[in-house]
């Protein structure tokens, strides 16, 4: 695909910064992975929470950068015309910079207790757990998404002639400020602080960002495959109003140890299990639209991170969200290692992988390389992949043992026998954390270097074996598969309430199910991208007509 409108190329800039950060939140997460095996490093200079926190939000504003040039690529397309607002445009992205830079220096002031109370409200660093930043930080964020927003609004054409497409992503991108307000206020009631900060937390990135996830998937997945952007834009709504009715009750279940009514525990727990349903429903839509015109895949890279951000979306947001967030489930996994395995997967996986592969299928077109290069491009992914897949492992792992030994024996952090009890995982985690870091190398390197390489002559392989093509049928039996794993880590969490394991102690009954559980869930998530790759990397091309491009400015 070609250039358009030249105003796309804005795009290009939000890409390169978002390799920067992104390559910035690996390299402190594989401190805290060293620190994890030895707290002493860099003790007194770079703590563990600080480190944690910049590695937090790195991680959101490389995310959003993502999102940002992902909208500025799709957004002429879905208006016909050129990006409104281009002096704003370019001044978001000096802004972006700005904010990194105050943030990661703002952070340091944790570790001498300085949060810069002004007016009763802390301006440099607000000390909320993923809403570290003080209200410098947010404010000027709150104008960036006002920004955003309008640059979009403008762009798009009037409403009357917006499809789903257009109402999911301007929906999507216009909530994005309105639900940040509620991070941006001081509350000293620690129950009701929680409250606004899970608004923010949950809504703001399980609610608004999986809207403009979807959107965008939809976008690229009618350009990728041809797919009739009426059925997309059927997929895009019905994901959408799925994924809002589910959660915003579901939110709930953030709430059951902070001092709530009690009446939170059941809703939460109804709401938070249907979360899955429309991740379901978006992963199978990606199986029906890759399959609709058996094109040929054209830009692997670009489909491997989409594929990987729905696979891991479905696994680690819905199924391993599922599995934790039953009251009688949390009361076990809550805080611990546990949470980080199902955060690592559904915060990278669905909307960090999209921004990689948006990057994979912008960046070609912008520097006119149809035919690039796409070996380091999928290397790079299965490294990912397979990282991240692993450091989530190790995490459940050590979770497992975390909630034995703190909630079962009830020892304590600070006593000193915890931590020796996690040792094997907590050396796991920084091997897989090297091959992820390793992936997350060559896909900088790939992104930045794209079209200086020259493309090697490819050949079909056969359709045999793994790459014979994959049937809904098949899809479904390793999709079913992945559900009954999700359901044996939910049966090992809920056995540590048995007598045996609370009163007799021994936790051989969740540790096995665990065990069971987990490595057949990532097994089989491993082994399906592995066979829909396959099975894509095989289509013949004589099999796939050339289709016209569809309209995504109108509803076709």
């Amino acid at each position: 695909m070609k250039i358009t409108y030249e105003t796309q190329r804005l795009s290009l800039r939000f890409f390169m910064l978002m390799l920067v950060l992104f390559g910035m939140q690996v390299g402190y997460g594989l401190l805290l992975a060293a620190q994890q095996v030895d707290p002493t490093i860099l003790a007194g200079t770079l703590n563990f929470n600080v480190a944690r926190a910049s590695h937090l939000t790195l991680g959101i504003l490389w995310i959003v950068c993502g999102f940002i040039g992902g909208t500025f690529f799709a957004a002429p397309l879905l208006a016909k015309r050129e990006i409104a607002m281009v002096p704003l445009a370019k001044f978001l992205f000096f802004a972006i910079i700005g904010l990194v830079i105050w943030n990661l220096s703002t952070q340091f002031l944790a570790m001498k207790g300085i949060a810069g109370w002004w007016m009763g409200q802390p301006w440099l660093q607000n000390g909320l757990e993923f809403l570290e930043g003080g209200r410098v930080f947010g404010l000027v964020l709150l104008v960036g998404f006002i920004i955003l927003a309008s640059i979009v609004l403008r762009t798009f054409p009037p409403v009357k002639q917006w499809n789903e497409i257009h109402w999911g992503l301007g929906i999507g991108i216009t909530a994005l400020v309105f639900v940040w307000i509620f991070g941006l206020f001081y509350v000293s009631r620690l129950d009701l602080q929680e409250y606004f900060r899970w608004y923010v937390v949950h809504y703001w990135v399980e609610g608004v960002w999986e809207v403009i996830h979807i959107s965008l998937i939809g976008v690229l997945i009618v350009f990728m495959f041809k797919a009739s952007v009426r059925a997309v834009g059927f997929a895009v709504f019905w994901g959408i109003s799925l994924v809002w009715l589910s959660g915003l009750i579901g939110n709930a279940h953030h709430y059951f140890w902070v001092g709530t009514p009690e009446f939170w525990q059941f809703w939460g727990s109804f709401f938070s299990a249907l979360e899955p349903v429309p991740l379901v429903f978006c992963f199978w839509h990606i199986y029906l639209d890759a399959h609709a015109n058996k094109r040929p895949l054209t830009n692997a890279p670009a489909f491997y991170f989409i594929l990987g951000s729905t696979v891991l979306e479905l696994v680690g947001a819905g199924i391993l969200g599922f599995v934790m967030t039953f009251a009688l489930t949390n009361a076990w996994s809550h805080g611990t290692w546990i949470t980080a395995g199902h955060g690592h997967l559904a915060l990278f996986g669905t909307f960090g992988m999209l921004g990689i592969g948006a990057a994979y299928w912008a960046i070609p077109s912008m520097r006119n390389t149809p035919d690039f290069d796409q070996r380091l491009g999928k290397l790079g992914f299965w490294f990912l992949f397979a990282g991240m897949l692993g450091m989530a492992l190790s995490f459940a792992f050590g979770g497992m043992v975390q909630a034995y030994v703190m909630r079962v024996l009830g020892l304590e952090w600070s006593s000193g026998d915890v931590s020796p009890a996690m040792g094997v995982f907590k050396m796991t985690l920084p091997v897989f954390g090297f091959l992820f870091a390793a992936g997350a190398a060559i896909v900088i390197y790939d992104l930045a270097t794209l079209g200086a390489h020259r493309s090697p002559a490819l050949t079909t392989p056969a359709a045999t074996g793994w790459r014979r093509p994959l049937t809904g049928f098949e899809a479904g039996i390793w999709l079913g598969f992945m559900c009954i794993f999700g359901l044996v880590i939910t049966f090992s969490l809920l056995a540590f309430n048995l007598p045996s394991v609370r009163v007799g102690g021994d936790p051989t009954l969740p540790y096995l199910l665990g065990g069971i559980g987990y490595l057949g869930l990532f097994g089989v998530t491993l082994g399906f991208v592995v066979r829909f790759t396959a099975s894509l990397g095989a289509r013949l091309r004589v099999e796939s007509p050339e289709l016209p491009t569809p309209d995504l400015a109108i509803d076709t």
